[in-house]
């Protein structure tokens, strides 16, 4: 069994002041049991102002996580915050990992890393990975998802891509035990005997319009074609706009549903811009021969597939605690109110003495239902999507 605890800070500057409040909310000296590590997300401020440092040097734990532009555990109601989430248990394991600098899409660093933190468990392959990744021009979302499977041997992989306040992310950085990275992935094993669920929301189906068609030529993120014409002559047959230099106007208001037509569940790709030769870049890759429709994101949408997912993750039975990553697309939508979603999952959660952790990532990592029936997941990475995991 898995104990949670949590904690939160607003004192971005007076480090002492912050560290005093962590350790009083956790009261780390009755509430830990034998294995613990936390898992951590704030505003990219609290990494200069020395704050994460002393935090982490505070704990007698390894501590891993991201930073975020928004954030939430229990009780908390600021917008530029630090919080905490510590998982702790006599019979589940925690083994701490983190790669080498990244400078490519390069699995060795992964499996290195990977090989290194399972080393010392006595409980074989973990039940779940828990993972940070950096957010970077030439890496995606993917390659996480998929290298970690075929490392881990398809174990579930829950986690996001590091992101930040500013518009182009420079501050986005992956944190380890007090230091800051922006070009490394850490990650958790959890070894013992869990059953992690998933959950997530992402387009409802009233929001999603326009002919399904196949990808029929594509390179990594960039889409090319469909059915064999140009992407960008697709969109404008929806209805969608061109500009005066040609792109598509408005492109990332309408991701697409992409359906890998292997019997798994489908995923959501952002679509951030076009380029001069009318290629859609997205944020994940569409590989040839899936199919995929475009929909779109609005406010009430967000708020409804929220309080859905988050709903449904807490019907069947109370849960220990409950992991949130949302997209950072998804906090955008809300427009002059960004904190609404998270505000949402407060409303259905304060009240039921479920620890909670949320944050905004670049992109989500979590499973969906696999091809076959029964109980089996694929690891994907998703856009504009809201994953939860159950413990």
């Amino acid at each position: 069994m898995i104990k949670a605890l949590t904690a939160y800070t607003s004192e971005v500057d007076d480090v002492e002041a912050a560290v005093s409040e962590i350790l009083e909310q956790l009261n780390t000296g009755r509430g830990l049991l034998k294995n613990s590590v936390g898992i951590l997300a704030c505003y990219a401020d609290f990494i200069g102002s020395g704050v994460v440092r002393d935090i982490c040097a505070a704990l007698p734990f390894d501590v891993v996580g991201s930073t975020t532009l928004g954030n939430a555990v229990p009780g908390s109601k600021d917008r530029i915050m630090l919080s905490l989430m510590v998982l702790t248990s006599d019979d589940v394991s925690f083994s701490v990992g983190l790669t080498a600098p990244l400078t490519r899409e390069e699995e060795e660093a992964l499996k290195f890393a990977y090989d290194e933190a399972a080393s010392g468990s006595i409980h074989g392959k973990p039940a779940l990975i828990l993972c940070f990744a950096p957010l970077l021009m030439n890496v995606s979302g993917d390659f996480f998802a998929d290298s970690m499977s075929r490392i881990s041997g398809e174990t579930p992989l829950f986690g996001m891509l590091s992101v930040d306040h500013n518009s182009d992310y420079h501050e986005s950085r992956v944190i380890h035990n007090g230091m800051a990275y922006a070009d490394r992935c850490a990650f958790v094993l959890v070894n013992g005997d869990i059953e992690p669920r998933f959950f997530i929301g992402s387009l409802a189906m009233k929001m999603r319009f326009g002919r399904e068609c196949v990808v029929t030529e594509s390179q990594g993120n960039q889409l090319h074609t469909v059915n064999n014409i140009p992407v960008t002559d697709y969109l404008l047959s929806l209805g969608l706009k061109k500009n005066d230099d040609g792109t598509i106007s408005g492109i990332n208001a309408f991701p697409f549903i992409v359906d890998y037509n292997d019997g798994s569940a489908t995923v959501v790709r952002s679509a951030f811009a076009t380029t001069p030769e009318g290629y859609a870049v997205c944020g994940g890759n569409l590989p040839e021969g899936v199919t995929m429709t475009v929909g779109s994101l609005d406010a009430d949408d967000v708020l409804e597939t929220t309080a859905e997912a988050v709903s449904s993750a807490i019907s069947a039975k109370r849960p220990e605690c409950l992991i949130i990553f949302s997209c950072v697309g998804r906090y955008y939508t809300m427009g002059y109110d960004p904190m609404s979603e998270i505000e949402k999952i407060q409303s259905i959660l304060d009240g039921t003495d479920i620890p909670y952790y949320v944050a905004y990532s670049g992109s989500e990592l979590c499973p969906v239902s696999g091809p076959n029936s029964g109980n089996s997941t694929v690891n994907r990475n998703h856009n504009d999507t809201i994953v939860i995991c159950r413990l």
